[in-house]
């Protein structure tokens, strides 16, 4: 596997294959770019980064399909809050295991805010589109996950 800074290095640079561009690659990625760059400068970063990737593998951001907005803006949060939490003395690489060993990992994390329709439509892709069914917030559990893994 990537180191985080190789994986950032290719993904800024649109080098990193489509079959590695996975949602666990995403939120490796996400995670060095808001450790390195905070929240606001992460996500201007991701979302340039992002379309750049999905158009070096031919993939069109459209109203159905690539860049998603509401995603994008709703993972920086989530990954800002996860970051924060953990444990100052993990290095970022272990931060980062823990995050995808755990509960924001799971694909449908974000259906815990949105319903499926408001997340998946045009206007939450174009735009930040509020969630509808809860404040977004990391998760109790995420929280446990990152604050209980000691250094090594």
């Amino acid at each position: 596997m990537l180191t985080l800074d190789e994986l950032a290095a290719r993904f800024q640079t649109c080098t990193l294959p489509r079959a590695e561009w996975t949602h666990v690659a995403h939120l490796r990625v996400g995670a060095w770019h808001v450790h390195h760059f905070g929240a606001d400068g992460a996500l201007g970063r991701m979302r340039a980064g992002i379309r750049a990737l999905n158009d070096s593998h031919g993939t069109a951001n459209t109203d159905t399909g690539g860049y998603h907005e509401t995603i994008t803006v709703a993972y920086v949060r989530l990954l800002d809050g996860f970051l924060s939490a953990c444990n100052p003395a993990l290095s970022l690489e272990d931060r980062v295991r823990t995050l995808v060993d755990g509960p924001l990992a799971d694909r449908a994390v974000l259906l815990r805010y949105w319903s499926k329709d408001l997340l998946m439509s045009p206007a939450a892709r174009r735009a930040w589109v509020p969630p509808d069914l809860a404040p977004l917030a990391v998760p109790a559990d995420a929280l446990v996950s990152a604050r209980g893994r000691s250094p090594a």
